[in-house]
């Protein structure tokens, strides 16, 4: 029997520390504590050599169960749909008008911290109501 792996999600971005506190703010996750004998990721931030600073950022889920998120800079900027996107599950077990109102006050707290609406996927035959939406360095997410 296949063992289960342990694994991160990694996005590519611009600025690694911003893109990280916002998705920390999305799924309620927090940044680990820094390396042993740094007082502060800043502190540990400066030890780098100034190439590497700001090259990385990671938040974690507190409870342990979920990936750790990780953000690694890049020179070039997004042009193109992601080809791996994360479903924020807000509706879970909803249906309806009370799917909707649950997925429009989340959209309404993610657009407050920088997020961008895309467009309502509504309800059909086969899927209940998702809304599309981009982080602030316009990465696609759907709030589901």
């Amino acid at each position: 029997m296949p063992t289960i792996k342990k694994f991160q999600v990694a996005f590519d971005c611009a600025d690694p520390e911003r893109v990280a506190r916002f998705w920390c703010e999305v799924l309620g996750y927090v940044v680990p504590q820094p390396p042993e004998g740094f007082a502060s990721w800043e502190d540990f931030d400066r030890s780098l050599p100034p190439g590497e600073r700001g090259a990385w950022f990671m938040c974690v889920d507190p409870s342990g169960a979920g990936p750790r998120l990780f953000f690694q800079r890049v020179p070039e900027g997004k042009v193109v749909k992601n080809r791996v996107h994360l479903d924020v599950r807000v509706g879970t077990g909803l249906v309806g008008e009370e799917r909707l109102a649950a997925l429009e006050a989340e959209c309404a707290r993610l657009v407050a911290l920088g997020a961008v609406r895309v467009r309502l996927l509504p309800a059909d035959e086969e899927n209940e109501s998702c809304i599309v939406m981009q982080d602030i360095e316009g990465n696609e997410f759907c709030l589901d």
